[in-house]
């Protein structure tokens, strides 16, 4: 197995402050607080450059964890250093698959990462975001699912249609090639085989190795206080799903992003920014700091634990 050690990349402190991950995995820890505030939501090219360059090529095995979702364009970098075919997957309650500026922003990694000319196939797993729906639709990389280079499999969604294709034809989700479409989502899988469809979708993917990706803001709010809004998966659904990725595939690399911080950000653009695409009603809004923390080490060593077997 080659996902064997941990490490963190501190960009906003939110890691640092749990003591039992730390404690008992022992990760890697590069300090990345003075970038923190200029990465936080996006990264111009001189800041990616920063943290590209503190990124040991040796750790790219290695799970990495990073913070708040605000980070979560840092996953573009870490798949970058990838030379090999790969599978992306990613659990998250955003699809980031933003066509318009900036480029590399955690709204729109996605899609920056679908240019990689090593990457076949980006699976989305449990969206359940307004991104989904119209008009937010209109500004998605429609393209890469028309091409058939990604494939979302909402938690829930609302009467927007969305594109799943060559799935297969004994499957829950039906096909309809080359339109848009709503279908039944995860939630409606409720007593049917979950574990198995999300294996028959692996079994497709042109390349075994797979990249994984998981913004925690995917899980309801009892598993993760966050930046942002409640997702959907319990982290039994979570977990269950990673250890199909587990036995399917061959993970290469392993990301989690999905803490709480206070988003401390640089310049007047970016701070405007913040206060406009951060919700009001963000999971960790009102909740003690202890709380905030325990829930996300909580869930943070229960995904290692499935993951290192220990």
């Amino acid at each position: 197995m080659l996902l064997k050690t941990v490490r963190i990349l501190d960009c906003d402190s939110s890691l640092t402050r749990q003591k039992t991950l730390i404690e008992r995995y022992r990760p890697d820890i590069v300090d990345l607080t003075e970038i923190g505030p200029s990465a936080r939501l996006w990264a111009n090219k001189k800041t990616a450059a920063a943290i590209q360059g503190r990124l040991d090529p040796a750790a790219k095995h290695a799970i990495t964890l990073y913070g708040s979702g605000d980070f979560h364009h840092i996953a573009h970098l870490l798949v970058s250093q990838f030379a090999e075919p790969l599978t992306l997957i990613v659990f998250d309650f955003h699809p980031d698959w933003d066509i318009l500026p900036p480029r590399l922003g955690c709204g729109s990694w996605v899609t920056r990462t679908l240019g990689l000319h090593n990457v076949n196939k980006v699976l989305l797993i449990g969206p359940s975001s307004d991104d989904l729906a119209s008009p937010a639709i209109h500004t998605g990389n429609l393209q890469a699912l028309k091409d058939d280079r990604l494939e979302i499999y909402p938690y829930q969604h609302g009467p927007t249609r969305v594109l799943c294709r060559n799935v297969p034809a004994n499957s829950s989700l039906a096909v309809s090639r080359g339109k848009l479409f709503s279908e039944i989502t995860w939630a409606e899988l409720q007593g049917r085989n979950r574990a198995d469809f999300i294996g028959r979708v692996l079994q497709r993917c042109q390349s075994r190795k797979a990249y994984v990706s998981i913004d925690k803001d995917c899980l309801r709010p009892e598993h993760a206080l966050t930046n942002w809004e409640a997702g959907r998966f319990s982290l039994a659904e979570l977990l269950q799903l990673l250890k199909v990725v587990q036995e399917k595939m061959e993970i290469v690399g392993l990301d989690i992003t999905g803490e709480y911080s206070e988003p401390v950000v640089e310049g007047a653009v970016k701070s405007f920014c913040s206060r406009l695409d951060h919700p009001a009603g963000y999971t960790a809004y009102s909740k003690p700091a202890e709380q905030v923390d325990a829930t996300n080490e909580h869930t943070n060593l229960e995904i290692l634990k499935l993951l290192l077997g220990r």
